[in-house]
């Protein structure tokens, strides 16, 4: 039995529990048989129909399960999966299934879902959505293992709305894991695929709510008080490529701002996160990866500077500006679209689950350091550098406070990455002041940042200069801007 999780990959001692997900057009789909390696395999090919239930107020999915009957050849097979981390903490199995009937859900006693959601609401299960997949599979054997690789192709449909689902999925059946990424980027070399990080699950749920229409910020993590460390940076660079992907294809559909600026965001944490592990994950492959987000980033940075100028002056600057942005988007999407790109996230994936950081540790112990006692030791590192480097911050240079502004948004990114691991109430209480004074520094220093890098924009586009910030009004900026670095330096402890 396969864990299917919402991340990209699921990994475990186990071989057979190491999965692969990727979305590609459906036109490549059709063509795959004639593509080496898998030219002269002949597939497996089976209609299915998953009718997902829940009752209406969601409250399976708000326990952290979601109920499904697949029917397929005559066969109904219901399953239950705990996909969320409270629900799955719960359990030793994160999925049970059984034939059943027909198309209603026969939850007995001994049921996971019956321990966890109330009976009177469980008296209310309905149909939320269906899935109508076509399924293609192939067993590909190489000389460094078997993979199962399915192919879907379909709907997942919710009242009036729908949304297809095209996607494939690597399974390891034996041998090394290395093989499914090594048949992924075989195939990657012919058709353009992308990391996939929703379950048709998610699918469903997200048109219920018409989840698909705006930019997407970062989820909130829930690690698990035994967390080791290494499974939390794992865990921590599946959000952030989540955060991505999710972004990354609103922004390659409709050029949007806000799209824009998530889509940076997910990567400012990635490599964040990168920075903050980097003594305990700093193999030989992580120059190449920390090098690769680093381009990635820059690519799109030049499109987010005239959109934060745009704000500024407001949408009629001047036709210059216009086509400065148009030319910025292009540059931006195409290195979304890039092979670099994509194979920098199937990178990613490998590396995180299988790199020798993690396989062949210089320094077993801390891999092993749990979670906590990692996360306390960086995000006091992190204070310090800011209480030292901030000092008469209103005196300081525009590049020293830019430094501190960067300092505090990894701050701000560690302390999200942590905070499920600090649940006790007074530990709560500090956190959210903490917060919310290391937020009031960053938008302190942002309006300075903006107005230090304003005028060469401005020049660059030529631009009507903007009225001169008068002493005064920047004096106040500088004022307010150290006063909130005391007010951070002086906070309680959370961790």
């Amino acid at each position: 039995m396969t864990h299917e999780t919402t991340h990209s990959l699921a990994s475990s001692d186990e071989a057979n529990e190491i999965e692969l997900k990727l979305e590609v057009d459906p036109v490549w789909i059709y063509r795959l048989a004639a593509m080496p390696p898998l030219s002269g395999v002949t597939p497996k090919i089976v209609d299915q129909l998953s009718t997902y239930f829940d009752t209406p107020k969601q409250d399976l999915r708000a326990a952290g399960f979601t109920l499904r009957i697949r029917t397929a050849g005559g066969r109904h097979v219901q399953t239950i999966k705990a996909v969320g981390s409270a629900a799955a903490g719960l359990f030793a199995r994160p999925e049970w299934e059984r034939d059943v009937a027909g198309l209603e859900p026969e939850l007995d006693p001994g049921s996971p879902i019956c321990a966890i959601v109330a009976h009177d609401r469980l008296r209310t299960v309905m149909p939320a959505f269906t899935v109508a997949i076509k399924r293609r599979q192939w067993l590909v054997t190489r000389d460094d293992g078997t993979v199962e690789i399915v192919a879907d192709t379909g709907c997942v449909t919710a009242s009036d709305r729908t949304t297809p689902v095209s996607e494939l999925e690597f399974e390891l059946k034996g041998g090394t894991p290395t093989a499914i990424f090594a048949l992924a980027r075989t195939l990657g070399e012919q058709i353009p695929v992308r990391l996939g990080v929703l379950t048709k699950g998610e699918r469903g749920y997200r048109l219920i709510a018409a989840a698909m229409l705006g930019a997407i910020k970062a989820e909130r993590l829930e690690l698990a008080a035994d967390t080791t460390t290494a499974e939390a940076f794992a865990q921590i660079v599946g959000t952030c490529l989540r955060h991505f992907r999710l972004n990354e294809n609103l922004l390659r559909r409709a050029p949007d701002a806000e799209a824009l600026h998530q889509t940076r965001v997910a990567l400012r944490r990635l490599r964040s996160a990168l920075s903050l592990f980097k003594p305990v994950v700093a193999d030989a492959r992580f120059p190449h990866i920390a090098s690769e987000l680093k381009w990635l980033a820059a690519s799109l940075g030049p499109a987010r500077d005239i959109d934060v100028l745009r704000d500024r002056l407001g949408e009629g600057s001047n036709a210059a500006l216009t086509a400065a942005r148009d030319d910025a988007y292009a540059v931006a999407l195409a290195a979304l679209d890039s092979q670099r790109t994509r194979d920098l996230m199937i990178d990613l994936v490998e590396w995180t689950a299988l790199g020798a950081w993690r396989l062949q540790p210089l320094d077993p112990a801390m891999v092993q350091t749990p979670a906590a006692l990692f996360a306390s030791d960086a995000i006091g590192g992190l204070n310090r550098r800011i209480k030292r480097r901030g000092q008469d911050l209103d005196q300081l240079d525009d590049e020293s406070r830019h430094q501190i502004r960067i300092t505090a948004k990894k701050l701000r990114y560690a302390t999200g990455f942590f905070e499920s691991l600090y649940p006790l109430k007074r530990s709560r209480r500090r956190l959210k002041a903490f917060k919310k004074r290391l937020e009031a520094l960053q938008d302190h220093l942002g309006h300075l940042n903006d107005l230090a890098t304003a005028p060469a924009l401005i020049e660059r586009f030529n631009l009507e200069p903007e009225t001169p910030t008068s002493p005064i009004e920047r004096e106040t900026l500088l004022s307010q801007a150290a006063e909130a670095y005391e007010e951070l330096t002086g906070a309680k402890r959370f961790w």
